[in-house]
Order: C-alpha cells, then sequence, then structure tokens
C-alpha cells in the first residue's frame, strides 16, 4: 500500500483544511471557514471520485473542533459510502509522548510534532502560529515533550478591543518599517508581532538549554510566514504541518502495518 491516495482533513477552531495526497505528495490544499461546509464536502466527494481508480485510497480525518467535524464526518461518509478514519481514534500518532499522564494535548500538536519528526529525524521545536499560538518541543528520539500555548494575533487584537473603552477593533496585519508604533492601531500591531516572536524566541532557549542542544525550528500555521518572514532562527517553513501529520499517521497505520502483514 505505498501509493496510497489520502484525501487529509484537518479541522480547526476557525477553519477547515483539506490536502490531497498521492504517496506521500501533497498534489492539491484547500482552506474554508468553518462555516462553509459545502465547500468542504464537494472537494472531498469530487477528489473521492477522482481516484476511484485507485488501488489504496482513504479519507482522514483530524480536529480540534468537536462540534464542526462531528457532522461533517457524518456528511462525507454518507455522500462517499466510505468510512473516515479519525486521527487519534481509528489512527494512532506515530510519536512518543512524555507529558503528565492525564494531560490531552490537541491532536494538531501531535500531528505537527510526527510530520516534523518525520521529516527531521532529530530534535527540533515547532512553532504553529494560528487561531492560538503553541511552541512544542520533540527530542532526539521522537519523543513529544510538550511545550506552550498561547492566544494567536488576532485573538489577542480582539481582546484589546473588547477589554478596554479606547483601543480599536482591529484585523491583524504584521508591521513593516520602523519599530516605532506612531499611533495606536500601529503600536498594537507591533504589539502583538513582536510578542508572538519574543515568546517564540525564549522558549526556543529555555528548550534548548534544557536540551543541552540547539534544536531545528519549524515553524507553520496561517500567521507564520508573515510573522517570522526572515526570521534567523527560523530553519523551515512549512504550510499544513498538520495535514502532513495526518498522511504520516495513515502511512504508518495504513500502509506500513499492511505491508508488514503481507
Amino acid at each position: 500500500m505505498s501509493n496510497l491516495a489520502l484525501i487529509a482533513i484537518a479541522v480547526g477552531n476557525t477553519r477547515t483544511h483539506v490536502g490531497i495526497f498521492n504517496g506521500d505528495e501533497l498534489d492539491e490544499i484547500v482552506h474554508a471557514p468553518n462555516e462553509d461546509r459545502t465547500k468542504v464536502v464537494e472537494l472531498v466527494t469530487g477528489a473521492w471520485k477522482a481516484r476511484a481508480e485507485a488501488e489504496h485510497r482513504a479519507i482522514a480525518l483530524a480536529s480540534v473542533n468537536e462540534s464542526v467535524s462531528r457532522p461533517l464526518r457524518s456528511v462525507i461518509e454518507d455522500q462517499t459510502g466510505e468510512e473516515v478514519y479519525v486521527v487519534g481514534d481509528d489512527l494512532p500518532v506515530p510519536i512518543g509522548i512524555a507529558l503528565d499522564p492525564e494531560a490531552t494535548p490537541g491532536i494538531d500538536r501531535l500531528l505537527n510534532a510526527a510530520a516534523a519528526w518525520d521529516a527531521l529525524k532529530q530534535a527540533c521545536v515547532v512553532i504553529d502560529v494560528g487561531t492560538a499560538v503553541t511552541v512544542d518541543f520533540v527530542d532526539g528520539e521522537g519523543v513529544f515533550h510538550g511545550g506552550v500555548i498561547a492566544p494567536g494575533a488576532q485573538m489577542q487584537l480582539d481582546a484589546l478591543h473588547e477589554r478596554t473603552d479606547g483601543l480599536p477593533e482591529l484585523e491583524f496585519s504584521v508591521p513593516e518599517g520602523e519599530p516605532f508604533g506612531r499611533n495606536t492601531a500601529a503600536a498594537m500591531q507591533r504589539g502583538v508581532a513582536n510578542g508572538i516572536r519574543g515568546l517564540a524566541w525564549r522558549m526556543i532557549e529555555e528548550f534548548a538549554t534544557a536540551y543541552e542542544a540547539f534544536p531545528l525550528v519549524v515553524a507553520t500555521g496561517g500567521d507564520a510566514a508573515s510573522i517570522f518572514k526572515d526570521d534567523e532562527l527560523i530553519n523551515r517553513m512549512v504550510a499544513d504541518l498538520e495535514l502532513r501529520g495526518i498522511s504520516v499517521a495513515a502511512r504508518h497505520a495504513l500502509t506500513e502495518n499492511a505491508d508488514a502483514d503481507e
């Protein structure tokens, strides 16, 4: 089953991401607001039909938003007549875990870690900048140690507006030019962007100190490319790392294990 045709679906807090894989190759990516279920269903069902001749094909879903993913999964299964594998339930994430016994890390963080480890096979820090910001550490044996979670850029701006009388409502954009915020909006944008950069830099330093070696740093997520553009601490910028993690999980569970049994 080395040539698995996979439709990977990642349901986030605000957006759903769909990746079409041919083996290890990510051929197509589509992003849609969680409210636009019709777009996601049409894409998945169309991709499924287009790959009817594939010897091996599957649909796998990972979610941090069950209220969106449960009905989405049901509709896709009804439209395709195929079981949708759920990562974490049907498909384990191939990554070691060193967390508190009662800890329940988000499946997105584990999939990011699994994808980074699968590609690098060495210690790494994974920064995901989306609705929330996560900075996590994977050691040189492929074990996920957790990290930190903080509000994302837009969430921070929304909180500044909602919890104060005088700060405006803004859509996040990365400030350019001089370092001074010479008006309120510019000061807010700079505070948020540099706060995320500072968080990442600080945690990379702390992880490296604890590990006694400097790991590679991988950044992903919707705001990563703009916030960390030209940042010397970022070794790799990988769009849609979570989708690649779903592919890694599917490959391990559905192809490598099956090949070993043959």
